[in-house]
């Protein structure tokens, strides 16, 4: 089980045209806009990354404008873990257990999660908040990580596997962004 106080999410490369060609767009926004007001209110950190945004273009506006305050770090490698920036930003946070969002699964993301479960991390991917170009490679890169020894989650899942009870503030907020 995930721990609120553990886990971090990775929020992968959704950006430009490129996010526009995923296999059910409007689905995987609308699940990612979910997760990232639910990171909010349980205050789970983002690590927030762009590939090559000078020629990809940036994040997806309706999702940049989730993250106020905060910055995408630009990367060129596939594997975040291969960017100095997110390795000091991910180092600085000191979690263990990572939800892994994003485009493509099956290149960035899969990369990404082949490396933190190499590191010894607790890896989840967020099945409705990833995609590729086809739903072929979607499910190959969920497939990949989970045969590493990763997980797979969805966006209510994990947000419900966070709050452990229905109780609180947290809980009513949370019900809101849900429904």
């Amino acid at each position: 089980m995930f721990e609120i106080d553990r886990t971090v999410l990775v929020l992968i490369d959704v950006q430009g045209r490129l996010a526009r060609m995923m296999h059910g767009k409007e689905e995987l926004f609308a699940s990612l806009e979910t997760m990232l007001k639910g990171m909010e209110i349980l205050g789970v950190p983002v690590v927030w990354m762009e590939q090559l945004p000078d020629k990809l273009g940036p994040t997806t506006p309706s999702i940049a404008a989730l993250l106020p305050g905060e910055s995408p770090i630009p990367k060129d490698s596939f594997s975040c873990l291969g960017n100095p920036g997110f390795v000091d930003r991910f180092r600085n946070i000191n979690r263990d257990q990572v939800l892994l969002t994003g485009i493509e699964s099956h290149i960035c993301v899969y990369q990404t999660g082949m490396d933190l479960l190499q590191r010894g991390f607790e890896v989840q991917v967020v099945t409705d908040c990833v995609s590729s170009r086809t739903l072929e490679n979607k499910i190959l890169g969920i497939e990949r990580i989970k045969l590493a020894g990763g997980s797979a989650t969805s966006c209510e899942m994990i947000l419900f596997e966070l709050m452990k009870a229905a109780r609180g503030e947290t809980f009513k907020r949370m019900v809101k962004i849900i429904k």
